[in-house]
């Protein structure tokens, strides 16, 4: 079952959650090359999922910082551990080469989801209650 985005991700600010949603479905898009076994389509939507990652940790830092976040600082070291955990996860993938198990497709999709759902639960909800004295719509770049 895809990934689906819930009110409860929301931290409030747009493009923070737009972001998030849009991560949802690169990672449902990953599950779903994984599924049917697409070398090619994974490899693309891994590096997508990296590119859109770092540019959304960095519009994610510059709001925070925006908005007086005084826990940046942690945030900054959670998205650098986020994509070196990321980095490692998909050396891990390219090892076991062009036939993946069903075990392994499971290991990794359970993987993307935690590291992206345990974040914004644990890190960026953090932020709502600042982020609750700015319109959704702030965006500060």
């Amino acid at each position: 079952m895809a990934l689906q985005w819930r009110d409860q991700l929301s931290v409030g600010n747009n493009v923070i959650d737009n972001d998030h949603r849009y991560l949802i479905d690169i990672i449902n898009r990953v599950e779903q090359c994984l599924l049917q076994k697409n070398r090619a389509e994974l490899t693309l939507e891994l590096a997508n999922l990296t590119k859109y990652s770092l540019v959304h940790f960095e519009r994610e830092e510059k709001i925070a910082l925006a908005v007086g976040y005084t826990q940046l600082p942690n945030l900054n070291e959670s998205h650098l551990s986020l994509l070196n955990r990321l980095k490692q996860m998909q050396d891990e993938f390219d090892a076991i080469g062009q036939a993946w198990s069903p075990e392994a497709a499971e290991h990794f999709t359970n993987f993307l989801r935690s590291w992206l759902i345990d974040h914004v639960i644990k890190e960026d909800l953090l932020m709502k209650p600042v982020l609750k004295n700015f319109a959704p719509t702030f965006d500060p770049r």
